[in-house]
């Protein structure tokens, strides 16, 4: 386990204490999770991001082989 000094906005400490006694929670892991539940979410837009980006690059093919696939169906 990595032991961190980190600077809150004075805010979201005293909102993260308050809620942290009312559901009786320890603060590392509170920020445990917390991290654990905002780096999935990064995970997800990242890969968005990489498969909007490799889907471009294989738009044009893609038409191409549905047009060629929609041919072969009207020949029949």
């Amino acid at each position: 386990m990595k032991t961190l000094s980190l600077k809150l906005d004075n805010n979201i400490f005293n909102e993260t204490e308050k809620l942290l006694s009312e559901i009786k929670k320890p603060r590392n892991r509170y920020i445990n999770d917390a991290l654990k539940y905002y780096n999935s979410i990064q995970r997800k837009k990242l890969l968005a991001k990489k498969l909007e980006s490799e889907s471009k690059l294989v738009r044009e093919e893609s038409m191409r082989v549905l047009a060629e696939f929609e041919s072969l169906i009207d020949e029949d």
